[in-house]
């Protein structure tokens, strides 16, 4: 892909090492002269020390042909002016960071796909790494819904149980889907059926309605978690 990539600070930087280690053809925009350097001098990629809120600049940066845009600056109007000229220039695909909540509204209004402030998702995570130990990794969906990664223990209740009979049992109900099994010996995961078996060690991939709560992570044998 062709990505122009605004921004090289602390979201921008690691976002332009990934997009190009992945073989993409990336430019980056970047107003600051010293962090524009340090890229170019780093990083197989087109750096222009440029505005991106104009078109000019855009333009400079292969707009035309460009398969994606991503704004990544600190300040949110920025974003958005960003956004706006990229639609304008018929980029298919606008992504932006997003610092303030209050402005969600108004980049999804202009058809922006957004990432809500990256400070934020990271501090819930570090909380929720203590919270529930047990969950190895986990998204959340909505206001409530997750999907979440755990580690069914020797002792849970689900374990040695099909999904028909952790059914019948109570033990998940409509709410909760199994939606991958990482199994020891598996080349790959399996895709879980009513009569896949679940074992000790297995490595679940659960979606759950009502989120990851201490009562769900006790079927899998994390009862440790309800003192967060």
């Amino acid at each position: 892909m062709y990505i122009i990539i605004v921004g090289a600070g602390d979201i921008g930087t690691p976002l332009i090492d990934i997009a190009a280690r992945s073989g993409n053809e990336v430019v980056v925009i970047e107003r600051d002269t010293q962090k524009a350097d340090t890229i170019a001098s780093e990083h197989d990629c087109l750096v222009l020390n440029a505005d991106a809120t104009t078109k000019e600049t855009l333009a400079d940066a292969g707009a035309e042909r460009a398969d994606a845009i991503i704004s990544t600056t600190d300040q949110d109007a920025t974003n958005v002016m960003i956004c706006l000229l990229a639609k304008e220039l018929d980029i298919p695909t606008i992504t932006s960071v997003v610092h303030s909540a209050e402005h969600m509204t108004l980049f999804k209004q202009i058809g922006v796909n957004t990432i809500e402030n990256p400070q934020q998702l990271i501090a819930g995570y570090l909380y929720r790494a203590v919270a529930r130990p047990a969950i190895i990794d986990y998204m959340r969906i909505g206001e409530e819904a997750e999907v979440f990664e755990i580690t069914v223990t020797e002792d849970a209740p689900v374990a040695g149980k099909t999904l028909t009979e952790a059914g019948k049992d109570s033990l998940l109900s409509e709410d909760i889907l199994i939606v991958a099994i990482e199994r020891e010996g598996e080349e790959k995961p399996l895709t879980p059926r009513g009569n896949t078996r679940i074992e000790a060690n297995d490595l679940l991939t659960v979606y759950s309605a009502i989120g990851a709560d201490p009562e769900l992570t006790d079927i899998f044998g994390h009862d440790e978690d309800h003192g967060a």
